[in-house]
This record gives C-alpha cells, sequence and structure tokens, in this order.
C-alpha cells in the first residue's frame, strides 16, 4: 500500500500496518514460545524497518503485550494491581518481570487505583491466530489492517496531530493514555469501532523506553480514520512552505 502520509512527512522508517490473520506469515520474526519480548521494542527494531513480525497466544512477550496485543486479559492469576503500584512481599510466581515483584513498579499510587486502571482498559480476544505487524508498503490491497502506526519525532508526531484535527469539527482528534508500550493497540481497537475514531500517541511506558531512541513515540491510527487523513493530505499544510521548510531538518 502506498501511503500519502508517509511521503508527505518524508519517513525514513515505515509505517506500520496491523493485521488480524488466521494465517501464519510465511516469513517474518516471531518470539520464542516461554521467552520473554518487549512488542513496542519488536514494532521499532522490526516493522519499522522494513521487516514482519507476528505473534500469537504462546509468543507474545509479556503480560502487557498479550493484553496489549489483544490476547485476552493476559494478567489473569497475576496479582498486577499490586505489581503496578507498592509490589507484594512472599507471593510465589513463576512468571518473569521487569522489576521484582516485592518492590513493584510504582507506577500507580496504590493498589486499589492499579486494580480501577486494569479493569478501565478496553482489552479483547481477538478471534484471529496470528497479530502481524507488516510495513504498510508491504501491505496487500486485500490486507485491511486494523490501524497503521507511525514511529516518529516530535516535528512529525505535531504535523500527525495537526491532520489528525484538520477536516473535523473538534479539536480532541488524538489520545494520550496511560499504559504500556504496546497498549496503544487495543485502544486502536476499541477507537476503530467508534463513528469518530480518535488517534494513540504512545511510548510513554518508562519501562520500554529503554528498547526505544529517546526522540521516537508513536501514533496510532484506527483505520478508517487514517483514510480520512489520506484523504486530507492533498491542499494542507503539508503542501505548505511551512511544514516543508520545517521538515527539512528531518532529512
Amino acid at each position: 500500500m502506498n501511503c500519502k502520509i508517509a511521503k508527505a512527512l518524508n519517513l525514513k522508517n515505515s509505517p506500520i500496518a496491523v493485521i488480524l490473520t488466521n494465517e501464519k506469515p510465511e516469513s517474518g520474526i516471531q518470539f520464542k514460545e516461554g521467552t520473554w519480548g518487549c512488542v513496542a521494542s519488536m514494532m521499532v527494531a522490526s516493522a519499522s524497518k522494513g521487516k514482519t513480525a507476528y505473534f500469537d497466544r504462546k509468543t507474545y512477550g509479556c503480560m502487557g503485550g498479550g493484553t496489549g496485543l489483544g490476547f485476552g486479559n493476559c494478567y489473569k492469576d497475576f496479582p498486577i494491581d499490586y505489581f503496578l503500584s507498592t509490589g507484594i512481599k512472599d507471593y510465589q510466581t513463576n512468571i518473569r518481570t521487569r522489576v521484582s515483584l516485592e518492590e513493584g513498579e510504582a507506577y500507580i499510587k496504590t493498589p486499589e487505583l492499579a486494580k480501577k486502571f486494569v479493569d478501565s482498559l478496553p482489552m479483547r480476544d481477538v478471534e484471529a491466530e496470528y497479530i502481524v505487524f507488516k510495513p504498510l508498503q508491504e501491505a496487500d490491497e486485500s490486507e485491511k489492517p486494523e490501524m497503521i502506526i507511525f514511529i516518529v519525532n516530535p516535528d512529525r508526531l505535531s504535523a500527525l496531530m495537526i491532520l489528525a484535527n484538520y477536516g473535523r469539527e473538534s479539536n480532541e482528534s488524538v489520545i494520550a493514555p496511560f499504559g504500556a508500550g504496546c497498549q496503544t493497540i487495543i485502544f486502536g481497537y476499541s477507537e476503530n469501532e467508534k463513528k469518530i475514531p480518535k488517534a494513540i500517541i504512545g511510548f510513554f511506558d518508562i519501562s520500554a523506553r529503554k528498547f526505544i531512541d529517546k526522540n521516537l513515540l508513536s501514533f496510532t491510527i484506527p483505520y478508517k480514520m487514517y483514510e480520512e487523513m489520506s484523504a486530507n493530505v492533498e491542499g494542507s499544510f503539508l503542501e505548505r512552505e511551512q511544514w516543508l521548510e520545517l521538515n527539512k531538518r528531518n532529512d
């Protein structure tokens, strides 16, 4: 698929098409079963650099990744409310975590607030067997993505923010919810179901940021919103001198 937005932004990396399928990709990168891995880093290290990556219910890397991809509530049988907040002593588990379960991540003040956060996530268990990250230019016209993810610096993020609001009556067409680095994907599913979807800024998870360039954030666009934004490129600020001049520093 050609991408008018990527061309207008003069992107060096590829937008990522998120595709649900029951057919295993013929080639691509996949985590090994039972090993830990970061889905957000997979976006950057593979799909945005021209390689296909894919996941199934045995190879999603970590609990947050499985939940973020849409494989249901992968936090079951794990005290995620304590892990995100104050930690918990003397809890036995074989699940590998980034910090000790006893210490906790301290991203949320109390276990009660952490539970409310987890309960508020728009979790779903997708019907597809595989979730595929594919460079958009390699996606076939028959493969309708659920969403498109751009990995961008602040200049290009600013342009995407403006374009998201360009043809709308509201100036609040983008959200930035708290969550794991890859969990903008479940928000993408949720927004895609709405009559007027919003885009999602992500990669704020500092546990995942060590795997990501310090100047990059993600911008996830539900597919029908992506079509809307693509149609608005022509005649917009993206063809005017103000943007063209600014974007020269990203060459």
